[in-house]
């Protein structure tokens, strides 16, 4: 780890205050950056977040994607976690923290509205950011690909009856035009642009070729992940400083949610014996969200000024600095992880030599 990664989190708490100070200082020209955009998805962020995430994917050959079957456990754990568990874990800690607890602190027609925001954030598994966070913890980004991409397509036939149900609806207005663009501005396109990149680097330079542009590009990428911070916190500068307890509290459960689902799938990764370098992206899979679609749907059920999409945007706040101290528990912990039992008889089974 350089020591830029290793100071990452200076960096972000820097990122978040400059972020805040100029978007309250500043707040027209944040305002017409967060105005460029298609279908609710910001354009400045999605180059940012290209910029992020096509170092990591120009790593991932796609002749090796077969070999992800062998890491099944991981899969299905880190399903199980978004599908089964995620969005009715987050009913319950809203109910519990803004429907009760903090109830008195809150505007009461408000309370509904935060509720329902904080259970459309849960419903939406991450998508690009999944592969910075999973490059941090030195992940399998094959699993970590085909992860997402297995997400994406449960997300297109699950997110809307979760959501409906949990929410009490008869049916709810999914943004499609959101999810699609974002799936093909976030997925498809960076995972052909950095596929004709390492093509052409391979061909040109070999492995040699494609180390020393690896090595100029992924500075490239932490400096754009604290870019994106800066104008996430800008964009929402007046709102924090406007309202700092009811963001402070839409937070607590946000941040409860965070780390009960990635410690839930660590373990169950742990005690199912896969290898750390899949229980990682899987724990962090586990725990992020799409934060582009939860603030479409948001805005298209319950309006741009509603408690909805306030609670969902206190999400996209809190992601960044709460993924990354994920990212450092899974990496501090790897050695008490790789001592688990399970963990230690699945890697001797790899090491076995075969025979016949």
């Amino acid at each position: 780890m350089s020591r830029f990664e290793r100071y990452l989190t200076v960096w972000v708490a820097l990122c978040i205050v400059v972020g805040i100070g100029l978007g309250h200082a500043l707040p027209g020209v944040f305002q017409v950056i967060g105005a460029a955009e298609i279908a609710k998805v910001n354009l400045p962020v999605a180059v940012l977040i290209w910029l992020m995430i096509v170092p990591m994917l120009v790593k991932i050959d796609f002749a090796a994607l077969g070999e992800v079957a062998a890491h099944w456990r991981g899969i299905g754990v880190t399903l199980f976690v978004n599908w089964a568990v995620k969005p009715f874990s987050m009913a319950l800690l809203g109910w519990l923290f803004i429907g009760w607890l903090f109830r008195p602190w809150l505007p009461a027609d408000q309370i509904e509205g935060y509720i329902a925001g904080l259970i459309i954030l849960a419903a939406a598994p991450c998508t690009a950011m999944v592969f910075v966070w999973s490059n941090l913890t030195r992940g399998e980004p094959h699993f970590t690909l085909s992860q997402v991409a297995l997400n994406d397509t449960i997300m297109v036939v699950a997110f809307a009856p979760i959501v409906a149900f949990l929410l009490g609806l008869s049916a709810i207005t999914v943004p499609w035009n959101t999810l699609v663009l974002s799936v093909v501005l976030y997925i498809v396109v960076p995972v052909i642009v950095a596929q004709v990149v390492r093509r052409r680097l391979l061909a040109s330079g070999g492995a040699a070729a494609l180390g020393r542009f690896l090595g100029v590009v992924q500075p490239l990428s932490l400096l754009s992940l604290l870019a994106t911070l800066v104008l996430l916190f800008g964009f929402q500068g007046e709102q924090i400083i406007a309202q700092p307890l009811v963001i402070a509290l839409l937070a607590v459960p946000i941040l409860i949610q965070v780390y009960f689902n990635a410690g839930l799938a660590y373990l169950l990764n742990r005690i199912a014996g896969e290898q750390h370098c899949v229980a990682g992206p899987s724990a962090l899979i586990g725990a992020s969200n799409f934060f582009e679609l939860a603030v479409a749907a948001a805005i298209a059920l319950f309006g741009f000024e509603s408690g909805a999409a306030l609670a969902t945007v206190v999400g996209v706040l809190i992601e960044v600095p709460v993924m990354l101290s994920v990212v450092k528990i899974v990496n501090a912990s790897k050695d008490w992880y790789e001592a688990a039992p399970a963990v230690r008889r699945a890697a001797a089974a790899i090491k076995e030599p075969r025979h016949g």
